[in-house]
């Protein structure tokens, strides 16, 4: 059975953290730290949520001396829409139906 997309539980982790606080922006390495993902898995996978307008990025206007600027995200207002359903538990089928075996083996 397919995936729903975006419930990939490594999305859904960034998912969580960004929604707890919608309004403050992170930067990749925060993210990483806190989801316990590498950076290989997380930047690409930022850069799809970017790219279906969930994230919003910029660069930092005024980083510290001595460190280079970093990149930020945080959700849109599309992306705490979409944290939110993904958040709502799935009404699950029911419980299945057995069918019963007609005619003798």
């Amino acid at each position: 059975m397919a995936r729903r997309p975006d419930t990939h539980p490594r999305t859904l982790a960034v998912f969580d953290l960004l929604a707890a606080d919608p309004d403050q922006w992170w930067y990749g390495y925060d993210i990483a730290r806190r989801t316990g993902l590498s950076s290989g898995t997380l930047y690409p996978l930022l850069a799809r949520l970017s790219d279906r307008s969930y994230l919003q990025a910029q660069w930092e206007t005024d980083p510290p001396p001595g460190r280079p600027r970093r990149h930020l995200y945080r959700l849109t207002a599309t992306g705490v829409q979409h944290a939110a359903e993904l958040a709502r538990p799935t009404p699950s089928p029911g419980p299945a139906r057995i069918r019963p075996v007609l005619g003798g083996a």
